[in-house]
């Protein structure tokens, strides 16, 4: 009898510990619905001109 109630005070103490364990890991995965949600507000950089550098680059390489 007192195996079965040490047993179970064991477990009851490792239930909080693995309840915040398991919020920590899920609330990411939870938040993404909600990012989502206000995609309006996401501000976008200018896109940046292309030079061409890295084709002449490559050539010079291959030459050498």
């Amino acid at each position: 009898m007192d195996r079965i109630v040490a047993n179970a005070l064991k477990t009851l103490r490792l239930v909080p510990r693995a309840t915040l364990i398991l919020m920590v890991l899920a609330a990411p995965v939870l938040a993404v619905p909600s990012m989502r949600a206000d995609a309006g507000s996401t501000i976008e950089a200018p896109a940046l001109k292309k030079t061409g550098v890295g084709f002449v680059l490559l050539v010079s390489l291959r030459r050498g």
